[in-house]
């Protein structure tokens, strides 16, 4: 698959989004390459099904280098805490949603007993070999509204 521009419906809550940020607070709007940056993220997490800053350069054929990807990510100053409110905002206009309950679900999940490179690993204790392993904890937040059902899943016991 090749990734040569934005989806066009990403193009268009790219640009829904940015109306509302400049809206909601004026001066905090994403720059012509910050949404262009924004626009290739959402589609390679798209096409990909991973967030994937190699997997993003060779969809698009070299035209977006890892470095470039990520120097934005790093670097530039985008107002992340306005666009996560305002991308709720929208998803919550677009399918009509004026109220419901928000929920977590949170699991530990064991990775190895030598991780350096993994973000925010701890010691977690082993239920299988009483030992420790290094491991992180996932949260998971869901809004459950009267419109939607969010499927559960119950535990499975291993013998």
């Amino acid at each position: 698959m090749l990734m040569n521009a934005p989806a066009t419906f990403i193009q268009s809550y790219i640009d829904d989004l940015n109306d509302a940020l400049n809206q909601l607070k004026p001066g905090a709007a994403l720059t012509r390459i910050q949404a262009a940056w924004l626009g290739t993220c959402l589609t390679g997490i798209l096409l990909m099904n991973s967030v994937c800053w190699a997997k993003f350069e060779r969809a698009s054929l070299g035209d977006c280098k890892v470095a470039a990807l990520s120097w934005v990510f790093r670097k530039a100053s985008i107002p992340w805490d306005w666009l996560l409110r305002v991308s709720v905002v929208l998803i919550l206009k677009r399918y009509g949603i004026t109220e419901g309950v928000l929920a977590f679900d949170e699991s530990d999940r064991a990775r190895s007993k030598s991780t350096k490179r993994i973000y925010k690993v701890y010691k977690q204790k082993h239920k299988g070999s009483g030992g420790y392993v290094n491991g992180q904890t996932i949260v998971l937040l869901l809004l459950v509204t009267s419109s939607i059902t969010v499927p559960t899943r119950p535990k499975q016991r291993l013998h």
